[in-house]
């Protein structure tokens, strides 16, 4: 089965239709991204990102805003560019530090961090891709919490990623956050379905 990778608006649901079936939706959700969730040292989670997902936030904008149907293209525009196009993975990186004067401190030390993450795939490293969309640094150096990052693979990369038991190691190089992750075998298998 092949992923997708654009949502649509043939894809949505009426919002009082999805109202009866969202606390179902959620739950279904919940068991989705699970193994598409990765902690990588003790104040970063990375949300792997695809069409499921997507659609669901997608779903669940138009029904908390209530926007209608001029709201739809905001969100189709908002969302689908975060859904794998088949030979890549999409992660949304979360910086989490509870406590907001240390959360200040720390995002001032993590200048380009974004820059520092990388996948291993059987030992080959794929540097991450930042999203462009806005500069996520400011000028005085404080970083964002939240980073969207692609992964391109190539042909090979993904056939090895797709393969049973292959290692595969999600790590920040950066020199105030150094930290890596193997993932789960299970999360790499959530993940391979990403890719065509």
């Amino acid at each position: 089965m092949t992923a997708k990778h654009l949502i649509t608006r043939a894809d949505l649901m009426d919002m009082t239709e999805y109202g009866k079936v969202r606390a179902d939706r959620r739950r279904t959700m919940g068991d989705i991204k699970r193994p598409r969730r990765v902690a990588v040292g003790p104040h970063t989670t990375f949300y792997f990102e695809n069409f499921d997902t997507m659609l669901h936030q997608v779903h669940e904008m138009l029904f908390i805003e209530r926007g209608g149907e001029a709201q739809v293209e905001d969100e189709l525009r908002a969302y689908n560019p975060l859904i794998p196009n088949g030979r890549e993975l999409v992660a949304t990186m979360m910086l989490e530090y509870e406590d907001p004067k240390v959360r200040d401190q720390e995002l001032r030390r993590l200048t380009y961090i974004e820059k520092t993450v990388m996948l291993a795939v059987a030992g080959e490293e794929i540097q991450a891709v930042a999203e462009s969309d806005i500069e996520r640094t400011k000028a005085d150096g404080k970083t964002s919490s939240i980073h969207f990052l692609r992964f391109p693979l190539s042909d090979a990369q993904a056939q090895a990623f797709k393969t049973t038991g292959t290692r595969v190691v999600l790590g920040i190089t950066h020199e105030n956050y150094g930290h890596m992750a193997v993932l789960p075998e299970a999360t790499r298998a959530a993940l391979a379905q990403d890719l065509d």
